[in-house]
């Protein structure tokens, strides 16, 4: 393959998760990798970190109440997407451990498990995982020695989530923690974290400024999770859309979706953040229309099964289980 047809698959599984439609031949390592630690989601992270950064540029150049460190800042974005790596890897050890992914479970039909589908072995994952924790240990190690311990707090509980999100004995998402999880590691976590990474200091108003961004990425979780209540029922899952009810579920996803609105006009208008950020209200006319062209459980209620076929025909045949 030519270094051009490369990066077009490489864009292709950016923008899917999954290979090129039609792609027969086997993907390189790169190209397999993203794949495998779903690098297509890996900018929701780094969005949370670019707003930790953002803000605390925004208070340097505004207040003069901080400093930013600029290598300390990209460290802790590239130590966040690698941490959301490893948490997509973790994920798929420990269901299909569990007895959760299956060759017909809905994470094996989207886009290729790393196992299922005979790209790795459970092993090498579980090298895998060992490797990007790893760096992650080191750059924790680093940035805790310039800013202290708070850095490792930071890290640390972040981890936890990670792991006992699905991993025994917690198994956060099958006990209606999963998604309050995800709201505190996308929000809190990260974009606070990572201010205080960039700046040395962690004023009040900055966990504060986190939160519509945690809305947004939790929606994402629960609009997902939507679409699997009864595949998750099925295997005891009790995810909030499963104990909820799929009814109340969808009306909540849909008061997250709204949230996110006031939430920025609130903080604009007390002056944590600048006035520039009411441009996200643009996007609020197009919500609905984005939502019902991709499919979405949430305003067109289609079924698992439907949902799944519009992501295939748009992202071409999931490769087969090698046998």
């Amino acid at each position: 393959m030519t270094f051009a047809q490369r990066f077009a698959v490489y864009r292709t599984i950016i923008n899917t998760a999954n290979l090129p439609k039609g792609m027969t031949r086997p993907p390189d390592a790169i190209a397999k990798w993203l794949v495998i630690t779903r690098a297509a989601v890996f900018s929701m992270t780094a969005t949370s970190g670019l707003i930790g950064g953002l803000l605390a540029i925004g208070a340097a150049r505004l207040t003069g109440e901080v400093q930013v460190d600029w290598g300390l800042l990209a460290l802790a974005v590239v130590g966040l997407i690698v941490a959301h790596a490893a948490n997509n890897m973790i994920n798929d050890f420990f269901d299909l451990t569990g007895g959760v992914d299956t060759d017909d479970y809905v994470r094996a039909l989207y886009a290729p498990h790393p196992i299922l589908s005979g790209w790795v072995s459970k092993r090498q994952l579980g090298i895998a995982i060992l490797v990007a924790n790893g760096i992650d240990l080191a750059i924790m190690l680093y940035l805790a020695s310039i800013r202290g311990p708070l850095v490792i707090a930071f890290a640390l509980a972040g981890l936890f989530i990670s792991v006992f999100y699905v991993a025994p004995p917690i198994r956060l998402k099958h006990i209606g923690l999963g998604e309050p999880g995800v709201f505190v590691v996308w929000g809190p976590l990260m974009v606070a974290g990572t201010f205080f990474v960039a700046t040395g200091e962690l004023p009040g108003w900055v966990w504060l400024a986190s939160l519509p961004y945690a809305i947004l990425v939790t929606t994402v979780l629960f609009g997902k999770h939507i679409d699997k209540i009864s595949a998750d029922a099925a295997l005891g899952i009790r995810t909030l859309p499963v104990i909820l009810g799929e009814s109340l579920a969808r009306r909540v996803a849909q008061v997250l979706m709204v949230a996110f609105y006031p939430i920025v006009i609130g903080a604009v208008l007390v002056g944590f953040i600048g006035p520039w950020v009411l441009l996200v209200l643009l996007a609020a006319a197009v919500r609905r229309d984005s939502a019902t062209a991709h499919g979405c459980r949430l305003c067109d209620g289609c079924d698992d099964r439907a949902a799944l076929s519009n992501v295939n025909r748009r992202t071409g045949p999931i490769p087969s289980r090698s046998r």
